[in-house]
């Protein structure tokens, strides 16, 4: 990917290009230093700087425009300075286009008993590296961010689980805002974008509580949603999502719904006015085997595919499945735990999701996003939450 020439004037700009008439997703782009990204999105996750199995030249041919990378695991290895030495995320992975990092607080607080938290930010003992304890301040991860050079970086915030009472969930508010408001103060780089992330669990009174903190602070060019996918149904997600999305947050900015990357909830995401998802999902269950399809989940373990000629998906585009590899063959590769039956279903469930939010951006311009979702709904590939 050659990287693209955008003004200054226009990065981190946000433009709404299109609205449909009947439900709250809208169209859009979102300009970067490294390219324009198409609105709704997904973004393929890229942890330790690479999506696993697939090299930045099958990313652009699948139809990336976008990619995550993650805060907290570069900066155990190889360490952000690093990465800052050899030129930058961009160059040391050789990926161009516009990336995104996360602060890594999700990764931390994932450490469950090993963290403690303060005011002043959090310490976490590293139990999936050397095991050393680690303290991170919303300045110092700021340093990180600054250093591994990524377009998009987000706020250093505290994610609580579900289930959780109400008071653990306000105190991650508090804590979250506070910290918030100290990235901002702190964030030196002109050529990389802060989002605000909103927190506030399940609970309505507390996303917006969330949401007033952030925009009195700083004028974040966009906000990320936080706190989702963590335990909860996706009935009950939707509960606070869909009205906090369509009502209250910024209409000129980015809504980044974090973690998020089944199908379906990325239709009905849009629906309720996100732009732009990323989720491990693709890759981690291509390499279980498992695939996306227009007939829902397909799980090449299974034996009924065992000589079955056709593609993974007769309905889907991308190169694995107009390449003539049979799913018979994608079924001997993943029994045999090759690595190449991994990267076929990976590349081929990247580009499911992009491919679906590419003709969810199209309905969404044509003005028929709520046909879009009554179609989906119907089909079997919906069965997926």
């Amino acid at each position: 990917m050659s990287e693209a020439v955008v003004p200054k004037d226009k990065w981190f700009s946000y433009d709404v290009v299109a609205e449909d008439p009947q439900t709250h997703a809208r169209a859009g782009v979102l300009h970067t230093p490294h390219g324009d990204v198409p609105t709704p999105i997904f973004m393929p996750v890229g942890t330790k700087a690479t999506v696993k199995g697939l090299l930045p030249q099958n990313l652009e041919q699948l139809g990336t425009k976008i990619l995550l990378a993650n805060t907290y695991h570069l900066s155990q290895r190889p360490g952000t300075g690093l990465v800052a030495e050899m030129g930058g995320l961009h160059e040391f992975m050789q990926w161009h286009g516009p990336i995104l990092t996360d602060s890594g607080g999700f990764q931390v607080f994932s450490h469950g008993s090993n963290v403690r938290l303060s005011d002043e930010g959090v310490t976490f003992r590293t139990v999936d590296y050397d095991g050393s304890y680690v303290h991170w301040t919303p300045e110092s991860n700021m340093r990180m961010a600054e250093e591994l050079g990524a377009d998009i970086v987000m706020q250093l915030d505290q994610c609580p689980g579900y289930p959780a009472t109400r008071r653990f969930v306000e105190r991650a508010v508090d804590l979250s805002s506070m910290w918030a408001e100290r990235c901002w103060k702190a964030h030196r780089r002109e050529d990389q974008a802060l989002f605000g992330i909103v927190q506030g669990g399940m609970h309505m009174d507390l996303r917006l509580r969330s949401l007033e903190r952030l925009e009195s602070m700083g004028d974040f060019p966009g906000y990320g949603i936080g706190g989702y996918s963590v335990g909860e149904s996706h009935e009950l997600m939707f509960e606070t999502l869909a009205p906090l999305a369509s009502e209250h947050m910024p209409k000129g900015k980015p809504r980044y719904l974090m973690g998020v990357g089944n199908p379906t909830t990325l239709v009905h995401g849009v629906e309720c006015g996100i732009d732009m998802f990323d989720c491990v999902l693709p890759t981690r269950t291509a390499r279980s085997g498992t695939a996306f399809s227009s007939e829902g989940r397909l799980n090449f373990r299974n034996a009924r595919f065992a000589r079955d000629h056709g593609p993974i998906d007769p309905a889907c585009g991308c190169p694995v499945c107009t390449g003539g590899y049979s799913r018979a063959y994608i079924r001997h590769l993943v029994k045999q735990d090759e690595m190449l039956g991994s990267i076929l279903l990976s590349m081929h469930n990247v580009h499911y999701l992009l491919d679906l939010m590419r003709r969810a951006r199209e309905a969404i311009i044509r003005g028929e996003y709520a046909s879009f979702v009554s179609r989906w709904d119907e089909l079997p590939a919906a069965r997926d939450w």
